[in-house]
């Protein structure tokens, strides 16, 4: 039986995680507590499966429980043609939307000054490399619309020039969005980028 400083010590873990705070962390770590045969046991015994397993794809640097994940194996997968992001979380909301059909390159980051990230820190050499054995196509910047992501989809569009064709997501009003509600850069970037209808 978990003594009280085990459960306490639980909680703490548990608000560290993003999106939890103390107080859910307490909340999630009761309801666990109370449905301990169909919740907490299961959870434990996945979470030591995923610790023993879980490793970065040595190709894209997904998350997989093998050496090369799912995806750079896959046949179905369209070759030539490499999304590159900025993060696993990022490759795993454009695999939520389902149109992207090309495979992956995860950076691991962006290149920022401030915080001593600099190319050499990031997979930005793996995907140089990639564009020669992989006879890539297209690449699609598919980074974050920040200063840091746009510095490095830059600096990645300089690496690669003349090599392939060099992609970037579409920026500007979201479906639903109203103008009220963007601010300056989103409107400035959805201005520019207009296209006839």
């Amino acid at each position: 039986m978990s003594s009280t400083r085990d459960i306490e010590a639980l909680i703490d873990m548990m608000a560290k995680l993003p999106g939890l705070g103390p107080r859910s962390a307490r909340r999630a770590v009761l309801q666990l507590i109370r449905k301990r045969a169909l919740q907490m046991e299961p959870l434990a015994d996945l979470m030591t499966n995923v610790a023993a397993t879980a490793c970065e794809c040595s190709n894209c640097g997904n998350i997989a429980a093998q050496p090369v994940c799912e995806i750079c194996l896959s046949n179905e997968r369209a070759i030539g043609q490499i999304c590159v992001v900025e993060d696993v979380s990022d490759l795993w909301a454009m695999e939520r939307s389902g149109v992207f059909k090309g495979r992956y390159h995860v950076l691991g980051g962006t290149l920022s000054a401030l915080d001593a990230v600099g190319p050499e820190t990031l997979r930005i050499p793996k995907l140089a490399q990639r564009v020669e054995d992989e006879e890539v196509s297209e690449i699609i910047l598919a980074l974050n619309a920040t200063v840091d992501g746009l510095t490095t989809a830059h600096y990645i569009a300089d690496q690669l020039e003349g090599r392939c064709r060099i992609t970037t997501l579409a920026q500007g009003v979201p479906i639903g969005g109203e103008l009220d509600y963007l601010d300056d850069g989103t409107i400035t970037a959805a201005l520019n980028a207009r296209r006839e209808i």
